[in-house]
């Protein structure tokens, strides 16, 4: 399912220190502070550590010559094309150790917001278009009526807000991860933008998946880098919360030790998906995280706040979706409700799906069909609950006889007592426990 890969521009690498449009003596602190802590000497190795081309490199080396914070060790490295090693003098020490108790951030240069929010638009999430083959490819494990389709493709293409709501046990997490796999192109992921001479840490390797390593050779002076380093190549991100999730997890995290911000969850899946699972199950009341949500859903911007109490305004380029088991009605009232875009219900199959599903899993785990035993299922037990089939049934009843037959120490075949048997793990008879 390869899509679009090619179609998302790269932001290319910066060309000079002006281009940066970072704050000099910024540049200049994060060089010393590197150098001083990674214990680089080579304008190679620099470059490397904090990701920019070589040139501008050089140029940041040289106004810390100039200024008498940085100089030649007057020996040519053999090992390394003979390139010319730099070791900071007292004064750059004194320097480095100064900023470093001002922020203990350093290696790769900050993107500064204004320039990351153009990246932003260039591989925004509205812009991927899923055709219905992508979507049925990425849903190739489950078992979902063609309507579903209809309400789920159009809703993905418009890159806006999804609420999912409907029984239990039907798959609405599942969906959300197909949604997911659909996106099959790759986006560009700061490792930490500046705002206000702030950094705020984006890149996360818990939430983004690195794509294929991509080296320059820093050695190259004609090799131009395919893209700015400063980025990460990754996968469009997906950021998954359930019951755990709070509101104070959408507001920057501030390190008083490093006096660094790390981006909240809602910033790291800039160009993907953001999965609030279980919605209702929060300690927050369904309503208040909606309500935070309003500004970001409908103005594509949220507000972020630093340690000071400066607000600022981040780009908001996520497909959230929203998953619930409640009634959408219980849980909202009617303005936040208009402001969820496409609101979809995720029902339980009938008996012909669910018997299609059976058949689909029982095939794939290799356990024998058995009329008698199927009828046995339908006749006696889906009675007692009143009919109401869901999708993790027919995997759950098949994984409880498989274990059955393997400590019983017989063939993968179904049967009314193993149907009995698998029957009484899925459903807690309701008694008093005497205590």
């Amino acid at each position: 399912m390869n899509m679009q890969a090619t179609t998302v521009l790269a932001p290319p690498p910066p060309k000079s220190l002006a281009e940066m449009q970072l704050p000099v003596i910024m540049m200049r602190d994060i060089l010393l502070k590197t150098m001083f802590r990674k214990n680089v000497s080579e304008v190679s190795e620099i470059a490397r550590a904090i990701c920019l081309p070589r040139q501008v490199t050089q140029d940041l080396v040289d106004m810390g010559r100039d200024q008498r914070l940085i100089e030649a060790t007057g020996t040519l490295n053999a090992n390394s094309g003979g390139e010319m090693g730099y070791q900071l003098t007292d004064a750059g020490k004194a320097r480095a150790l100064d900023a470093l108790a001002q922020s203990e951030y350093f290696g790769a240069m900050p993107v500064p917001l204004d320039v990351y929010r153009e990246q932003v638009k260039r591989q925004s999430i509205r812009n991927v278009q899923i055709t219905r083959e992508q979507l049925t490819n990425a849903m190739g494990h489950l078992v979902l009526p063609e309507s579903l389709l209809d309400h789920l493709g159009p809703a993905v293409g418009a890159g806006r807000s999804i609420l999912m709501y409907g029984p239990p046990g039907n798959g609405k997490s599942s969906i959300s991860n197909g949604i997911r796999d659909a996106m099959g192109d790759k986006v560009f992921v700061p490792r930490a933008i500046e705002y206000s001479g702030q950094v705020i840490t984006v890149y996360d390797p818990i939430v983004h998946s690195k794509a294929e390593e991509e080296h320059d050779d820093p050695n190259s002076l004609r090799r131009r880098a395919t893209f700015d380093t400063r980025y990460v190549k990754c996968d469009r991100p997906t950021v998954i919360t359930g019951g755990e999730l709070s509101l104070s997890m959408l507001d920057l995290v501030y390190n008083p030790t490093a006096r660094t911000y790390q981006a909240p969850l809602q910033l790291k899946s800039t160009g993907g998906i953001f999965i609030v699972d279980d919605l209702g199950r929060q300690a927050e009341p369904p309503q208040a995280l909606v309500n935070r949500w309003i500004v970001p859903l409908e103005e594509s911007k949220d507000i972020l706040a630093l340690q000071s109490g400066e607000k600022f305004e981040v780009p908001f380029d996520t497909l959230v979706i929203f998953s619930t088991n409640f009634h959408p009605n219980e849980i909202f009232d009617q303005a936040a409700l208009r402001r969820i875009f496409f609101k979809i219900k995720i029902d339980g199959p009938d008996q012909e799906g669910f018997l299609k599903i059976f058949a689909m899993v029982a095939a794939k785990k290799g356990m024998e069909l058995d009329e008698t035993a199927l009828i046995h299922l339908l006749k006696e037990k889906y009675p007692t609950i009143k009919n109401v089939y869901a999708n993790y049934q027919p995997v759950f009843l098949i994984d409880q006889m498989i274990a059955i037959c393997d400590f019983e120490g017989i063939p993968y075949k179904m049967s009314r007592d193993l149907i009995d048997r698998a029957w009484a793990n899925m459903f807690v008879k309701d008694e008093k426990i005497v205590k």
